[in-house]
């Protein structure tokens, strides 16, 4: 064996001992670290998080996901980041140098970076001030979805034809959470003038309670839909307002449940929805 290539061997092998063994041992102290810590943080998170009592148990779950996910992705970059410095370092780099480049460079950056710490910052009062969690239905200026992600920097909505949405928190002037504690079914239906309007709500009434009797409903609906008021005098039609609560994300359920059994009660007690009508009289000469 040429002599140097065994000075080589030697050198690779005297430095895997010492170094190679070192950064080895970071990298698994980084993996330990976010395994351990992201347990921690749920296990804290579980037990520190004091429930409101008008809050359901899977609000107060989506919640508690909500703040796990948030500090569990934070702790794994920031554990990561400093792994990866201290492996350069054993590596033989002088990271000093690089330490101080990247902050002269945050600080260059931080002039056309204020975008993105005001999208920090506002994305730190949400997950504080529980304006809305994962899994919540919300619309955020205009924009409806689902909630599948919340991060400090965005939040990831899909609506219902399964466009994924990522919207900078701090872009979000109004965000309008449509499941937050629980639901309202809020209905307008139209009837015929000639109808009688107390056997409307009559029928009305009976319909929602039935409802809300089902096994297949009742553990959804916590008031049972109610005639309200008359809300209009439409062109053609009578218009009442039909007024129930639902727990979280079940009302588009209800509603449409809802509306099934209303349009088979109607037919049945001869109960007339109108739809617009156009006369045509033709005058003859």
């Amino acid at each position: 064996m040429p002599a140097k290539f065994s000075d080589l061997t030697v050198a690779l092998l005297g430095w895997l001992a010492t170094h190679g063994l070192r950064v080895i041992l970071i990298i698994l102290g980084a993996l330990i670290i976010n395994k351990l810590g992201s347990a921690l943080i749920e296990k804290l998170v579980r037990k520190t998080v004091v429930p409101k009592n008008f809050l359901s148990k899977s609000a107060e779950e989506k919640r508690e996901n909500t703040l796990i996910g948030v500090f569990s992705t934070t702790l794994r970059i920031t554990a990561f980041i400093l792994a990866a410095i201290m492996a350069l370092s054993e590596v033989g780099l002088d990271v000093g140098p690089v330490i101080a480049a990247a902050g002269i460079a945050g600080i260059a950056l931080g002039f056309g970076g204020q975008y993105l710490v005001r999208d920090f910052i506002t994305g730190l009062l949400i997950i504080l001030e529980n304006q809305y969690r994962i899994g919540d239905v919300v619309c955020l200026d205009g924009t409806c979805g689902k909630v599948e992600e919340i991060s400090l920097r965005l939040t990831v909505l899909r609506d219902l034809d399964g466009t994924v949405h990522h919207i900078p928190n701090g872009e979000i002037k109004k965000a309008s959470n449509l499941s937050k504690y629980y639901s309202r079914v809020n209905l307008n239906v139209g009837v015929s003038y000639a109808a009688n309007l107390e056997k409307v709500i009559e029928t009305v009434n009976r319909v929602g309670r039935e409802l809300a009797e089902d096994p297949e409903w009742k553990e959804h609906i916590i008031k049972p839909p109610q005639f309200l008021r008359v809300d209009d005098f439409a062109d053609s039609a009578v218009v009442i307002k039909i007024l129930g609560e639902t727990k979280s994300l079940k009302r588009w359920e209800v509603t449409g449940e809802l509306r099934k059994r209303l349009k088979i009660a109607f037919d049945r007690e001869g109960i007339e929805i109108p739809f617009p009508q156009r006369v045509i009289r033709q005058v003859k000469n």
